[in-house]
Order: structure tokens, then C-alpha cells, then sequence
């Protein structure tokens, strides 16, 4: 009998291995009609139970496996069904989890919904799974700047704030401050700092997921990690004692932007006053401080400043009436975003951050710095009675005629009564100022003698700067009492002080508002841009129908300058001619499409999705006299919007395609030789793609600046805290949004052309290339700073580099410096990859 039930045993293994076989046989069959009749969701489902019942076929069906992940993913996400799509994922990841194209895939998807942290976690596995996995690569780069700011990089640099903050803190504790709360501990530097000076309990909470999980390995690394009590948590969410055991003596934190409040210091520190900190010493009494709570920093003043200031100026006002024979209507006001936040309802941030002693052009003080208010960290009912505080006025003497173009504000942080951190412009800092751009006014100059006006209020954890005016010198009417109400000697004084006036309501209400990004105004701004199309345009049109209206129009700055309407209307006899199909997709409020609509009989497609922008667009375009039929909004003729690239009419094809090559960072826009590829296909003949080819120039520097703002160097800035190989993690290659002309550094070669990108012709194209250049000065090449010559055709063509540009400019930052002599020759391997350009230097 035992010999009959082994061989019972074996047969019905054997069986069941038959049985399964062929299970796993018919699915493969069943999968593969799937994929062909495009039933992804099936063919999934078929190609889990295989690899289920078969993981020896793990290797043979990967490739097909991701590729019926990918398409049912996406099948998924257009159906918004997000949960079963992460199922997917998860069971993907439970099967290969150690595929880079699957986590950087889940990556991407998680980026798009959102979640940033998240995603960052799986573009990292996937760039540590393959370190040359490009894909990965570049998202993770991207995402990176999104999640470690690189703030933080030139913050731990910074010597001198690190030192202050160690003092500062090291008072406080030898003075009876025993237990820490670090709120927004980023790196979990400062409860360092706290732990090292002698404090017995020490807790700290982040509520970035990256940084939280970043600040544990910095503190294991220094051995903290039994020490310093870490919490995943916003600090208005941290209760007693379930999260900390009882109330702390020390708050510690720098949850501080360059507006001060941005962050929201205020609404933290009074939740902390109120559940987790001692109740304040009081004053003027020797008491024991451990038995008292208190908050580093202590207090805080801010300064503010009038300035005059080109850069500013032209990102933030259209400074002109007509660009490129295009007239911009006075029926519509330009603004940027800081404006539109004055009477906006949403929370907006009511001004920009700026170097401003590195900005392109330099600045002039208008006024001397004016305290704008103070602020006591250590007084609840002070901190809690902000918001609640009614606007009030400030007045700035003009000491320097000129053009007012923004507020500039910074603060003087006091630590404590011995210890203080200076964010002003003329300190060297690694802080940026608050600016408040100055808009909306009849008339922006001042002369000496002249009063600037503005209100000041704390509103939705901003400090807000409005309401801006200017006072003449002629008017005689004092504004420096901040009470609201006016001492006048008589009512001719009265209206003469109002006479002299000039405040932002004189333009309220008037017309179409258009709010536009400060990139997208210097966009509008920038003429050669704007002529240099007008030009290339005007030369496609002019060879695709050379009839006489063409003709006469003002295409390289000479001709009759007759414009279209004259043109039509010349002969009622006239045949008209069938217009030509333009398609402008470039990102943003663009007016090219008007340009192209006075050059001839067109009819122009704008990609623009905002119907704010559509109207001011179309307000222009009726100043300008043009038929309604020639102004046109592409997105509205497409089912599927996704789909920009498509012919206009089934029987037509477009004469020339705008594409956006250059993002304002100074990076290649995605995907843009992928849809240079489709576009090629759209144009008749004789048609264009503008532009039809980009030149990448760059150049050796050495810039200790580049090397700051990109990774944290050593432990000396941080004080013998072993933090930067945590962090620099998270360094990027490639800097974006430089200004070369105020960038720190010392050119070592001339400037060498490192690539060519042809929409037009892809045979000319090359994904690398090897460069040699010649080095004209000795030192240390730390970066490749890198701009583009942008070419609409072989006439005509626009440097991202030059001071009237909109674009900013980027670098490749070297991991380590290269020591280089004048006569020397470094050869660089320069590659394209979507957006991404590296550039290595080859020993």
C-alpha cells in the first residue's frame, strides 16, 4: 500500500503541474489577443495570474508585462479611477521591486496627482536601482527642487547664521532652558545645536515627509538619534502628552521667509504660547528663566525701502503702448500676481524675493530704510492681536529723484538681547529681500522732496504692502502720522494736497484687467523678441502667397506700412486670398498671433487657456482693427485637449508652428523635439517651425557662489555636524534661473558652442557630442554655465542671454572642482536628453 499512494501522490502532482502549465499557457494566449484588440485592463489582469503561477517566467514577459502596466495605468488615470490604478502599481512593485522603469513610472503618476513626496521616494529607488537611468534621473532632479529648496543649502553654508543661532541657543540653555522644541527643524541642525549646548529633553517636528525623514539620518549620523525626539507632524498638531511629555522652556525656530511672516511664524508661535510652552517670565523680575517659557528668536524689526529698479520694473509693468506694430489697447491693465493679491480674496503672496545685490542692472534708493513695525516673539496677546490690527499708513521721504518701482523690505531677527541676524540688501546674507512692486499708478516718478505712501497691514500670515501713492513736494501735506485722519490748514490746501495725489484708484475699474506671471510681462516687454518673430514671419507669409497685400506690409521695418484694413478695403474688386494657417503654442500670453494677424490674410490660433487672457487678447486684437475670424482659440476646436498638435482643418495644414523651446528657467522644454517630430508633419509645403534651430553655447567659470547655492560643503559651515552627505542627496546638476550678468565668477574660456537642436531638420541633430575648449585664464572650473541662441531662421534669431531677454540662464555644477592653466584644453561630453543637458568633463 505505501508504494501505491507515493505513486498515487506523484501522479496527482504531476497533474497539477500539467494543469498549471497549461493555465499559465492559455493566459499568455488570452493576454496577447488582448493586447491586440487594445483590452490593456484584461490583459493585465491575465498577465498578474501568470506571473503568479509562473515566476520563472518573471524575465521573459517584463518587457510586455510593463508595457500592458503602462497603457492600463493610463487607461485608468483618464477614467480617474486613482486608487485602482496605485493597486496596480503596488502589485506591479510586489512582483519587480526592484524595477527602476516601474518605480520611476509610479513616480511620475504620483507627481502629477500631487504628492511630491511620494513621488521623490520612487524617482530615488529608481535612480539608486540604475544610476543612468535618464528618465529617472531628470524627474528626480526636478522634483528635488521642489522638495529640499535650495534655500537650505546656501543656509547651512552660511557660517555666520549657524554660529549666531549655536551662541544664541547655548545662552538660553545655560541659563536654565532645559527642554527644546524645534518647530520646522529642516535638517534638525538647530536641535542639534540645543542637544550639544547641555539641553536634558530635546523634540522636534517636520512636516515634509523628505525633510523629516532626511533630519533622522542627519541626526543618527551624529549619534542623536536616542537624543532628539523626532516628530512627522505640523506643530499646530502636536498635543501633551501624547506627542511630548509636558510643556518645553525653549521654542527654537527660523519658520521664516524673506517677508518674515511667509511661513507662518505668527499662527506656530501663538499655538505654542497657548499648549506647549511655560508661561512667559515677567518682566523686570529675577526669577529662575528654566521655570519660564521662551522663544529664540525673540523678536524682530522690519525695514523698509522705496527703490528704483529697471529689472523690477519690467517684470512687473508693460512699459509701453505698441509692440511690434501691435498697439495695446488702453481698454486693457496689465498687472502682475503681487498686485491682483491686494483686492484678491484668495491668500496670495503679496510680493517676489530678490537678491538685490545681485540683480541685472543694480538698483537706487529712493528713501532711506524706514522701520516699518516691530514684532516681540515672547508676547502672546502682541502676536495674537496682528491680525487683528487695522492697516495703518507709512510715509517714505524722497531723498533721491527718480522712478518708483517697488517697496523692498527686510528685518533685523534678534535672537536674543546679544545675538542678531541681518536679512538687509547691503549685508552679506544668505537671506533674499522682500519686494513690492509698485503698480497701477498714473505717474511713477518722484523727485527729492516727494512723499511715498502706502498701507501696511498683517493678513492671511503675510505682511502686505499696498494701496501706493505718491504725495508732490508742492502740496506741503504732512504724511507721517500714521492716524488716519489729516491735519489741514484750510480747503485750498485740501485740494491742493489732492492734487497732488497720485494713487493706484485713479485706474481702478477701467477696462479689462489682465493678470499675467512677472516672466509673462517680460515677455511682453521684451521688443527684439517680438520684431524678431514679426520679421521671420512676416518672411514665411511673404514667400507662401507674394500677393500684393503681403507685400505692402512692414515686414523687416520698411515698406508703405499700409496695414490690413487698407489694404482689403483698397479695391472692392480684389479677390481676397485664401488665408494661411498659423498655430502658436508657445506657454503663456503671447501677442505673436496679432503680429502674424497685421501681416497679412491669416487666420491665427492661440494655445492660451485662461479666458481672462483670451478676453484681453481679444480686446487687442479689435484696437488693432483686425476681422474676428482672425483671431482664433485652438483649444476650443479640440475633443481632446491633450492632443495640441493636429491639423487645423481636415483639408488643411498650417503655414508655420510657434513652438516653446526655452523654458524662463533656462532649461529645454520637455518633450519639444518630440513635438517638433509631429509638427514637421503639419505644415504644407514651404511651411515652418519657429523656431527651426537652437545653438547651446556655454563657458568655464569658477563661481564659490555656484558651489554654495548647490550642495552643502564639508562640516566646517555647519559646525563639525555631519549634514551635507544627507542632504547633497538631493543636490541637482544643473542651476536654474541665474542671472549671468551679476552671477559671481570668473570666466576661465570664451564662450564655446556645445550643441545644436534642429526642429527643422532632425538629421542634423546629435543626443552628444564631445567639445573641445580652450582655457584663456587659470584657476578652478566649478561650473558650466549654459544660454541659447534661439534661430527663427538663418536671418534672424534671439541670444537668451542678453539684457532685454525674459529667459533666465542655467549651469552645470562640477561635483568636484577642475585646477586648469591658461593653454589648457578640457574636452566636454555634452548630451541632450528631453530637458536635461549634461555636460561632463573628460579627464
Amino acid at each position: 500500500m505505501p508504494n501505491s499512494n507515493a505513486k498515487f501522490h506523484c501522479n496527482h502532482r504531476g497533474g497539477q503541474e500539467a494543469g498549471r502549465r497549461e493555465l499559465v499557457s492559455r493566459s499568455l494566449q488570452s493576454a496577447q489577443h488582448c493586447l491586440e484588440d487594445q483590452d490593456f485592463g484584461t490583459a493585465y489582469a491575465h498577465y498578474l495570474l501568470v506571473l503568479n503561477l509562473a515566476p520563472e517566467l518573471k524575465a521573459s514577459v517584463k518587457e510586455t508585462f510593463q508595457f500592458t502596466l503602462f497603457k492600463w495605468a493610463e487607461e485608468l488615470d483618464s477614467l480617474a479611477r486613482i486608487q485602482d490604478l496605485f493597486n496596480c502599481y503596488e502589485q506591479a512593485l510586489e512582483l519587480y521591486p526592484n524595477d527602476e522603469v516601474i518605480c520611476n513610472s509610479m513616480g511620475e503618476h504620483l507627481f502629477r496627482m500631487g504628492f511630491r513626496d511620494e513621488a521623490a521616494g520612487y524617482f530615488h529607488k529608481a535612480v539608486k536601482l540604475n544610476p543612468d537611468f535618464a528618465d529617472a534621473k531628470e524627474n528626480f532632479y526636478r522634483v528635488a527642487n521642489w522638495l529640499v529648496e535650495r534655500w537650505h543649502f546656501i543656509m547651512l553654508n552660511d557660517t555666520k547664521r549657524n554660529l549666531t543661532y549655536l551662541n544664541a541657543i547655548e545662552n538660553a540653555v545655560r541659563s536654565g532652558c532645559k527642554s527644546v522644541l524645534d518647530i520646522g527643524t529642516g535638517t534638525g541642525i538647530l536641535s542639534m545645536f540645543a542637544k550639544k549646548a547641555g539641553a536634558s529633553s530635546v523634540y522636534a517636528c517636520e512636516l515634509s515627509k523628505t525633510m523629516y525623514e532626511l533630519a533622522r539620518d542627519v541626526v543618527a549620523a551624529n549619534n542623536m538619534e536616542r537624543e532628539i525626539k523626532l516628530l512627522h507632524l505640523k506643530s499646530l498638531d502636536i498635543e501633551i502628552p501624547k506627542h511630548i511629555p509636558e510643556r518645553v522652556s525653549l521654542v527654537v525656530t527660523e519658520t521664516v521667509d524673506a517677508g518674515l511672516f511667509g511661513e507662518g511664524i505668527v499662527e506656530s508661535l501663538i499655538h505654542a504660547w497657548e499648549h506647549l510652552l511655560l508661561q512667559p517670565m515677567p518682566k523686570n523680575q529675577d526669577v529662575s528663566t528654566g521655570d519660564y517659557g521662551r522663544v529664540i528668536p525673540g523678536s524682530a524689526t522690519i525695514f523698509g525701502m522705496a527703490v528704483e529698479c529697471k529689472e523690477i520694473r519690467r517684470h512687473h509693468r508693460v512699459g509701453m503702448q505698441e509692440v511690434a506694430g501691435v498697439r495695446l489697447s488702453n481698454s486693457v491693465q496689465f498687472f502682475s500676481p503681487t498686485y491682483a493679491s491686494a483686492g484678491s480674496e484668495e491668500t496670495v503672496e503679496p510680493y517676489t524675493t530678490e537678491k538685490l545685490s545681485r540683480i541685472p542692472g543694480g538698483y537706487v534708493p529712493l528713501t532711506e530704510p524706514c522701520q516699518v513695525m516691530t514684532v516681540d516673539f515672547n508676547n502672546l496677546q502682541e502676536l495674537k492681536s496682528l491680525a487683528a490690527r487695522k492697516p495703518w499708513k507709512l510715509s517714505l521721504p524722497v531723498t533721491e529723484g527718480g522712478i518708483l518701482d517697488a517697496v523692498v523690505v527686510w528685518f533685523v531677527l534678534h535672537l536674543d538681547d546679544e545675538h542678531a541676524l541681518s536679512t538687509s540688501p547691503s549685508e552679506e546674507t544668505c537671506w533674499e529681500q522682500a519686494v513690492y512692486p509698485v503698480q497701477g499708478l498714473l505717474d511713477y516718478s518722484v523727485k527729492t522732496g516727494d512723499t511715498v505712501m502706502m498701507e501696511v497691514c498683517c493678513q492671511d500670515c503675510y505682511l502686505k504692502i499696498q494701496k501706493f501713492s505718491t504725495l508732490t513736494s508742492e502740496c506741503g501735506m504732512d504724511f507721517s502720522d500714521r492716524d488716519d485722519t489729516l491735519s489741514l490748514g484750510n480747503e485750498a490746501e485740501l485740494c491742493n494736497a489732492l492734487a497732488g495725489l497720485q494713487t493706484t484708484s485713479e485706474q481702478d475699474g477701467n477696462g479689462q484687467v489682465c493678470v499675467l506671471e512677472s516672466t509673462e510681462i517680460a515677455l511682453l516687454n521684451n521688443v527684439p523678441y517680438h520684431e524678431c518673430f514679426k520679421a521671420a514671419m512676416g518672411k514665411v507669409l511673404l514667400s507662401l502667397n507674394p500677393s500684393k497685400d503681403l507685400q505692402s506690409m512692414e515686414v523687416d521695418g520698411h515698406g508703405s506700412g499700409m496695414n490690413l484694413q487698407e489694404s482689403q478695403n483698397k479695391s472692392s474688386l480684389d479677390v481676397a486670398p485664401d488665408p494661411l494657417y498659423i498655430l502658436d503654442v508657445s506657454e503663456g500670453f503671447s501677442i505673436l498671433p496679432i503680429i502674424a494677424g497685421k501681416l497679412g490674410p491669416v487666420r491665427a490660433y492661440s494655445s492660451i487657456e485662461k479666458e481672462q487672457h483670451q478676453a484681453a487678447l481679444n480686446v487687442i486684437s479689435e484696437a488693432n482693427h483686425l476681422p474676428k475670424e482672425t483671431l482664433e482659440f485652438w483649444l476650443s476646436h479640440l475633443e481632446d485637449e491633450s492632443v495640441v498638435l493636429q491639423r487645423p482643418k481636415s483639408d488643411k495644414l498650417w503655414s508655420f508652428i510657434i513652438l516653446d523651446v526655452i523654458e524662463t528657467s533656462g532649461l529645454i522644454q520637455q518633450e519639444v523635439m518630440e513635438k517638433a517630430a509631429i509638427s514637421r508633419c503639419l505644415l504644407h509645403s514651404g511651411g515652418k517651425i519657429f523656431p527651426q534651430y537652437v545653438l547651446v553655447y556655454g563657458m568655464l567659470v569658477e563661481s564659490e557662489s555656484l558651489l554654495l547655492e548647490s550642495a552643502v560643503q564639508g562640516t566646517e559651515p555647519t559646525l563639525g555636524f555631519n549634514i551635507g552627505p544627507f542632504i547633497n542627496q538631493f543636490k541637482v546638476p544643473v542651476r536654474v534661473c541665474l542671472d549671468l550678468s551679476t552671477l559671481p565668477c570668473l570666466p576661465l574660456s570664451k564662450p564655446a558652442e556645445l550643441l545644436r537642436l534642429d526642429l527643422m531638420n532632425p538629421l542634423l541633430n546629435s543626443s552628444s557630442r564631445e567639445v573641445k575648449v580652450q582655457i584663456c585664464k587659470s584657476g578652478q572650473v566649478t561650473a558650466i554655465p549654459f544660454w541659447y541662441h534661439i534661430h527663427l531662421d538663418e536671418d534672424h534669431s534671439l541670444n537668451t542671454s542678453d539684457e532685454s531677454s525674459h529667459w533666465k540662464q542655467a549651469a552645470v555644477v562640477l561635483d568636484e572642482p577642475i585646477q586648469v592653466q591658461v593653454g589648457n584644453e578640457l574636452v566636454l561630453d555634452v548630451q541632450h536628453h528631453k530637458s536635461n543637458i549634461s555636460i561632463t568633463v573628460k579627464r
